[in-house]
């Protein structure tokens, strides 16, 4: 090394002080903030706002308030601006545009504009950064899990509920059973709880029974999802412009999750693959194979129909799972959860916990199969069906929903006030003002576990000839599962959750198998609070209940 390259090496190492390295990580960070702020899209100054207000003084007071404040700044906006019919501003995290809140009136507009105007898988991407937590743009970018399950969820339930019946009894009586006896009640924890059940029933659907109770495929799942919630709780408040590099890095976890849980689910696919190959080629000893019906099963089916020969590798299908185990774990356990702490807080005068026990096993005995649950069955328990919804609808697990961007390159305009916002602007739904306005429900604030089921049953148990088949259509839509303008708990329109059915299923069977076997002791006290962190609910996760194996328990 020369004497000139020697010196100019330690002049540049003796000007790399700590303070300086330290400096320039914050200037960086700090121009990292104004890019972004310069690029997000721009709103018309004729929308309200709420928080703090426009201008990059109060945007770093928003950004600072987002996450204790903003809740109150969508309760805020629902009672000044939505209640009126008109749409207003809600400050959104560091690393994303504010969102539009559109009031009540105009979701079927929002709704009915086609995906190239306003797309709601773009959204979903952005909210949930799946190009990093669902392990690269391929598959954050893809709309084929949701295609599968479209097609084919649905129609195979019916056949599905005796297997996931047996394993709602064996997760349940697992989670909230080991141990007990109906002499004296345990003490359980119902976050946990929840975790040992939803992953094992959901994975009968998505990898059939060959894993779905293996223990360490299950807590892999969960630790992914559990690594994807707090990866976005970060990268909210990481400016955008960073997000190649934190991005990946905050999601390490996740792959490593994925990869232990592969050691089990890629074996499965491919010796699935392999018995699709040797049926079609006409194997004798595959004559009389049938595959089971899950995920994995209905991906080659599509894949094979539609030429799509990428979707056939193994561990593309296992990638594939991840957004499904995100969407189903994730807000199966959150609702359940919720549902248990409103009935157990409940006044026990109410009477909901022995009316959701009789009607279970009434409807038990008459529709279903040798004590199974069926389909028909399952569809009657309109007190259990009321008691989730009605759950969904006071305990709701996010302040906004129905999230959409505008996709279009000439923007949108809205019809109703007149504005226009550019591509790249967020539009959402207040489902915290919603689901607690008292024009819409009676004492908003009360848990009402039966508040969907009185006129379901009165109008049941009317004769035949007084029975008006156009309210009986109108009384069926207060089902859980049949979204509207003010239960907007699974989304609503073209792209509301196509899980729904299931994820009703599975909670009412959760449920009346715990009610049938078990006695629960009320909470004593008040219910449990979550917390709030920006606009996700943090779950009372040390909750625990009083439970013991009933005296007599069901046939």
């Amino acid at each position: 090394m020369s004497d000139l390259q020697f010196s100019l090496r330690a002049q540049l190492l003796e000007s790399l002080t700590i303070n300086r390295v330290i400096g320039s990580i914050i200037l960086f960070c700090v121009g990292s903030f104004v890019v972004d702020y310069t690029c997000k899209p721009r709103y018309p100054s004729s929308i309200p706002m709420v928080g703090h207000g426009r201008g990059l003084v109060n945007t770093i007071r928003n950004i600072t308030d987002y996450m204790f404040h903003y809740r109150e700044w969508i309760i805020e906006g629902y009672e000044k601006h939505s209640k009126s019919d008109r749409a207003f501003i809600v400050p959104a995290a560091l690393s994303r545009p504010h969102d539009i809140v559109l009031p009540r009136s105009q979701t079927a507009w929002l709704l009915e504009r086609p995906d190239h105007i306003v797309s709601a898988h773009e959204a979903h991407n952005d909210v949930l950064y799946s190009d990093y937590n669902l392990l690269g743009r391929d598959n954050a970018r893809t709309t084929w899990y949701n295609r599968v399950i479209h097609k084919f969820l649905a129609r195979n339930l019916p056949v599905l509920i005796p297997d996931l019946d047996q394993e709602v009894t064996h997760s349940v009586d697992a989670a909230f059973g080991a141990g007990t006896t109906s002499d004296e009640y345990k003490d359980v924890n119902i976050w946990n709880a929840w975790l040992g059940i939803v992953p094992q029933v959901t994975n009968r659907i998505l990898v059939g029974p060959d894993i779905c109770r293996n223990e360490e495929f299950n807590k892999s799942m969960v630790a992914y999802v559990d690594a994807f919630v707090l990866n976005c709780f970060i990268l909210n408040m990481i400016p955008k412009l960073l997000h190649p590099i934190f991005g990946r890095l905050v999601t390490i976890p996740n792959w490593w999750y994925w990869r232990k849980a592969t050691k089990h689910s890629v074996p499965v696919i491919e010796k699935r693959l392999h018995d699709f190959a040797r049926k079609e080629a006409g194997d004798p000893a595959y004559d009389s194979w049938t595959p089971p019906e899950d995920f994995i099963t209905w991906t080659i089916r599509l894949a094979r129909a539609e030429g799509a020969t990428s979707e056939l590798e193994p561990y593309t299908i296992s990638k594939r799972l991840l957004p499904i185990q995100f969407a189903a774990i994730h807000t199966t356990v959150l609702t359940g959860h919720s549902v248990l702490l409103d009935l157990l807080s409940s006044d026990p005068a109410d009477g909901f916990l022995e009316g959701l026990r009789e009607e279970a096993s009434r409807v038990l005995a008459e529709d279903g199969d040798g004590g199974r649950w069926t389909k028909d069955a399952l569809a009657r328990l309109y007190r259990l069906d009321s008691a989730i919804r009605e759950s969904q609808r006071i305990s709701n697990i996010s302040a906004t929903l129905v999230e959409r961007k505008v996709v279009a390159p000439e923007g949108l305009t809205n019809p109703a006030e007149g504005w226009h916002v550019p591509q790249g602007a967020y539009i959402t739904f207040n489902l915290q003002g919603l689901h607690h306005d008292p024009d819409l429900y009676d004492r908003p604030e009360k848990y009402d576990a039966f508040r969907f089921s009185r006129p379901r049953e009165a109008y049941e148990a009317l004769p035949a000839e007084e029975k008006d088949p156009e309210e009986g259509l109108r009384l069926k839509k207060l089902g859980m599962v049949t979204t509207g303008d003010a239960h907007l708990a699974f989304g609503h329109g073209r792209h509301a959750c196509p899980g729904r059915f299931f994820v009703a299923h599975e909670l009412k069977m959760v449920i009346a198998h715990l009610l049938l076997n078990y006695d629960i002791a009320p909470l004593a006290g008040e219910r449990p609070k979550p917390k709030w962190v920006g606009g996700t609910i943090i779950p009372p996760t040390e909750a625990s209940i009083q439970i013991k194996r009933r005296a007599a328990p069901a046939a």
